[in-house]
This record gives C-alpha cells, structure tokens and sequence, in this order.
C-alpha cells in the first residue's frame, strides 16, 4: 500500500479520489485507509488548510481521538459539523429529541424536510456526509446520572451541548468518574458563554451552585442563529488545544461573550 500511496501522492497529500481508490482496491474502508495513509507519514488532502497551525502528527491524533457530544441542537448541530471537518475520527452523538419547528431559526442540522427526525441519526447522516471515513456513533437517548458513563464510554473528551441545568450537573458527576475532559458551554440570548473543566476543577458547580431549574435561561431570552455558532466555535477550538497539545485552555476560568457589545471577557474562578 505504501508503494500506491507513493505513487499518487502530490508531495506529502493524497487526494480523496485515491483515498476511494485505495478503500476498493484494497478492501478496506475509509477509515481504514485514512489511518493508512497518516501511518505513512502522509495527510489527506482534505486536511492541507490546517498544517500550518497543525502538524501531521496532531492532525493523526485528532483522527485517533473520540469526542462525544452530548446534545445535537443549537450548539451541538454546530459543534458536530465543526468537529467532523477539523478530522475527529469519533464522535459518538446524544440526543433524545427529533426536529421541531421552533430549531429551525437555529439548529444547524435542521429543515423543514426534517422536521420529526432523530437529531442523532440526523448527525450521522450529516457527518458522514462531510467525511466518510469518520464514525459517527448516533445514540438516541436522554443523558443522565445513570446512563451516562456507558453512553460516553471510551470518550477522551466530553462537550457540552446541553440545555438544562441537571443535565450538566450529571455531566459533571460523569465524566469526574470517568477523569475525562468536559467541555461546557451556555448560550442565551445575545451571550454566550464557554469554560473548560478537567477532573479535580469545580467549573460547573461554580458556575451553577444549587441552581436546578429545567430548562435554562435560553427559554427566556430566546436564542437566534449566530449565538450558537459563536459560542460553539470556542468550545471546538478546546477540544482541538485539549487533542493537540497545543494552546492555553480555559481552565478555572470561563470566557464570557457578549455579541449585543461585540465584547469578550476572560472571568477567573
């Protein structure tokens, strides 16, 4: 395989069509031929637009990597399609809901050909769509204390698309369990907000106290479609720091947005 890759290599990228190519002639699925070719030293094309920011040995790493998302909405419609084109090679997909009229001002994923659709299985499509050689894991059940540790298992880093109170707080007891990374975000309104919390950190109970209502304060000040895509975009670029290496994180601290001043601010716990 190394001698076919040679040959159709431009320099160090192979072209999508050979990735095809490959899979056929030598029976084995995308996936299978990506790792193939970063095993060669080489990088899929598709990814030429980040080396300059990341090496082909971090670009591997975000492909050996599994990020579960828990929640396939507002942020998480953002977050998966922003995941699966930075080159995760996993993403295991949560989300109990279908599609109703209310998402489509927001929800990346949604349209009205859509509407009464699995969110999850939705995702699946969506990503595979974008990159076939990843694997999107679509589960379409409610995240919860109880369940939680099996429907994140094997994850490296855990995002937070949630849009209540008790399911982050089940987040927090979940992957303190399990020592993994969470990546929260909140988003209401015109503000935004998005914090990174590793195991021993106390970033959500901080940030949530005794508080417990369902749903959050989205409800109240509405959200439109660019709050969501903003603040997802912050959260993405956690996970890509927390895979690489690269980067300082937002960690005992939370960066808080405000898109009606056109302001950030950095607030430390």
């Amino acid at each position: 395989m190394e001698e076919y890759f040679a040959a159709k290599a431009s320099g160090d990228l192979i072209a999508w069509k050979f990735q095809v190519e490959a899979a056929a002639k030598f029976s084995m699925s995308l996936g299978e031929v990506e790792e193939a070719i970063f095993g060669a030293g080489l990088l899929p094309a598709r990814y030429q637009r980040n080396r300059n920011m990341l090496s082909t040995e971090q670009q591997h790493k975000l492909f050996r990597s599994s990020v579960a998302v828990i929640g396939c909405g507002g942020l998480g419609g953002y977050i998966l399609e922003q995941l699966a084109r930075l080159g995760v090679g996993k993403i295991i997909a949560i989300d109990p809901d279908v599609f109703e009229e209310h998402n489509l001002n927001r929800q990346l994923l949604s349209s009205p050909r859509l509407l009464g659709a699995s969110k999850a299985e939705t995702a699946r499509a969506r990503v595979n769509d974008i990159n076939p050689a990843l694997n999107l894991v679509a589960i379409q059940e409610a995240f919860d204390a109880d369940n939680g540790a099996d429907l994140v298992a094997g994850a490296d880093v855990v995002v937070d698309a949630v849009d209540n109170v008790a399911a982050r707080k089940a987040l927090d007891v979940v992957c303190r369990e399990l020592k993994v990374p969470l990546v929260h975000g909140a988003i209401a309104g015109w503000y935004g907000h998005v914090s990174t919390q590793y195991p021993g950190d106390e970033i959500i109970g901080k940030l949530y106290g005794n508080a417990d209502e369902t749903p959050g304060v989205e409800k109240q000040l509405g959200n439109p479609s660019f709050t969501p895509g903003a603040a997802a975009s912050f959260q993405v670029a956690e996970v890509c720091k927390i895979i690489s290496g690269e980067g300082e994180l937002l960690r005992n601290r939370k960066l808080h947005i405000d898109l009606l001043a056109m302001e950030t601010e950095d607030v430390p716990f």
